[in-house]
């Protein structure tokens, strides 16, 4: 049955964490993701989806967003329908950036976070960010097309400790681990 399958079609990841104690800094944690053309799959990102966009097919988008971890269940939710990319691109990755603006901030000081990626009902992945608490950011899941188009999952948390805009240059390099 295995050749019958398309691949993934359509994926949610979910972010969450706790507020702050009482009169810190919020802790803003932000889901991105970055699509690469076929041309240059490892190069820089055809386009960057975060906070203040989505993607220009709307094939990316936020559904919630929060800026201090307030919310209720998942903080921040993110779908992919990658079924819907055009053909032209290879890679989506996806990645967490903790926003530096009023405290410098790494996963270690982050308050419950939490991760789940899924398609449908089906889990694909947890994780708590343990791996990398010295990092600033980290990407958290990486969708390749293969040889028959369809999307497959590559799981993985790689910590970066880049500022978030240089973050969001690199998250797509290879990774040697």
């Amino acid at each position: 049955m295995s050749g019958l399958s398309k691949g993934i079609r359509k994926v949610e990841v979910a972010l969450k964490w706790d507020p702050s104690p009482t009169g810190a800094p919020p802790t803003d944690l932000d889901l991105v993701a970055a699509t690469y053309e076929v041309s240059d799959p490892y190069g820089p990102p055809a386009y960057v989806v975060h906070f203040d966009s989505r993607s220009p097919d709307g094939t990316i988008y936020l559904n919630r967003d929060s800026r201090d971890g307030r919310g209720f269940g998942w903080d921040e939710v993110m779908t992919l329908e990658l079924d819907r990319l055009a053909e032209r691109y290879a890679r989506v990755v996806v990645g967490v950036v903790i926003q530096q603006r009023e405290a410098h901030r790494t996963f270690v000081n982050v308050l419950g976070p939490g991760l789940r990626i899924r398609e449908g009902y089906t889990v694909l992945a947890e994780d708590d960010f343990g791996g990398v608490l010295g990092a600033t950011a980290a990407t958290v899941a990486e969708f390749a097309r293969d040889d028959s188009g369809g999307w497959q999952f590559r799981p993985g948390i790689h910590g970066f400790e880049d500022d978030p805009a240089t973050f969001t240059r690199q998250m797509g390099r290879a990774h040697l681990s």
